[in-house]
């Protein structure tokens, strides 16, 4: 008895300690217990603000809109059970450039701020293609240590641009949300990117193999910081993108840290739904906005076409996901963000939620593209 009261004190007193120390990343993990919809609150975050000439998407005078999905053979329920259920917050379908459907659940509306998570990875890859453009960057073909030279002597000469667009960067990283010890959680509630990035290894040659990886994209943007020189993430963002779409509603990006901090590239741009699907529509134009080219047509298409070169998955490009091999991709978050882009259906789908659901999200926009 005496033993095991020892025993739990020790542990009450370690679990106190750990509370202790708030600048902690494993404190942060067990306090907040894996990434929620509501993260956008925790962390430093730098402000994005659009212009005062908004971009609103009309209504369809005629929508057509799902009005229920089908379970199995003989069972079916309507399509906002079905979304509610499976604990979406936010559903658009914006077909022609209108409002065919548009719903919030759960307390949310369209003001409702939700972090993007991995969708925040296509967004990198629509900056870093205007950087290109504007000749910030050379190429995709360019070394990391261009860039970052705090990685040179360790095999990261042989590092291109291109290996961390595709996911084939080589990086030894650990991907999992639910280990506090795994680097995914070091990234996400760690307060010193910049040295986590210093101490990145390779385990295999870049451009052999895809492994999906969050650290590359936090690279990406520590190589884009670099390119913009004075200029953050969240400027650059503001400038390129949210002021000239004419988003609704300001945004803002999270940091690792309050002072001299960092976005976080791979995740954790924090905005409404409309505005997402304005991301969505930027690229479904192939890069031009209302007679202005954003971002160029070419990077659209080499961004978003199937290539199996160097190692490259067929089903990921330069950062967006490709449900299928017929011109569709997405950009695709945790906890089921979504933003599904369908040029041949001129459609944009926008999902997100508190969690995945018990749904296969990718399959059912493929279905819901053949009602248009």
């Amino acid at each position: 008895m005496k033993k095991y009261f020892t025993r739990s004190c020790c542990v009450l007193l370690f679990f106190l300690g750990m509370l202790s120390l708030k600048s902690c990343k494993i404190t942060r993990f067990v306090v907040y217990n894996f990434a929620d919809i509501k993260d956008y609150k925790i962390f430093p975050k730098r402000e994005i603000e659009t212009d005062s000439l908004q971009f609103r998407f009309p209504e369809a005078t005629s929508p057509k809109a799902p009005k229920e999905v089908k379970l199995s053979e003989n069972d079916s329920t309507s399509f906002e059970n079905f979304l509610s259920k499976n604990k979406t917050v936010a559903f658009l379908i914006i077909h022609n450039d209108s409002i065919q459907y548009e719903h919030y659940f759960h307390k949310y509306d369209a003001a409702s701020i939700v972090p993007s998570f991995s969708m925040a990875k296509s967004i990198v890859s629509i900056l870093t293609g205007i950087a290109i453009d504007e000749g910030k960057i050379k190429s995709v073909e360019e070394p990391v240590t261009n860039y970052v030279p705090e990685l040179k002597g360790k095999g990261f000469e042989k590092e291109k641009i291109k290996n961390l667009l595709q996911m084939t960067s080589g990086i030894k990283f650990n991907e999992s949300y639910v280990n506090p010890f795994g680097d995914a959680a070091t990234y996400y509630y760690g307060r010193n990117l910049r040295k986590q990035l210093y101490k990145m290894k390779l385990e295999e040659d870049p451009g052999t193999e895809f492994k999906y990886i969050s650290g590359a994209t936090q690279l990406l943007g520590l190589v884009l910081k670099r390119a913009l020189k004075d200029e953050t993430l969240s400027d650059y963002l503001e400038e390129k993108l949210w002021r000239p779409l004419g988003m609704e509603f300001d945004a803002s990006w999270s940091l690792d840290k309050k002072k001299n901090g960092i976005e976080k590239a791979f995740c954790c741009i924090n905005a409404r739904a409309r505005d997402f699907a304005k991301i969505g529509r930027l690229y479904l134009h192939q890069g031009n906005w209302n007679g202005h080219q954003i971002v160029s047509e070419s990077w659209v298409n080499t961004s978003t076409k199937v290539d199996t070169t160097e190692g490259a998955a067929w089903n990921y490009q330069y950062q967006w996901w490709l449900p299928t091999k017929e011109g569709d991709f997405m950009a695709d978050g945790l906890l089921g963000q979504y933003i599904y882009v369908n040029p041949d259906k001129n459609l944009v789908i926008v999902r997100l939620g508190k969690k995945e659901g018990d749904v296969n999200w990718p399959q059912l926009f493929v279905k819901l593209a053949q009602r248009y």
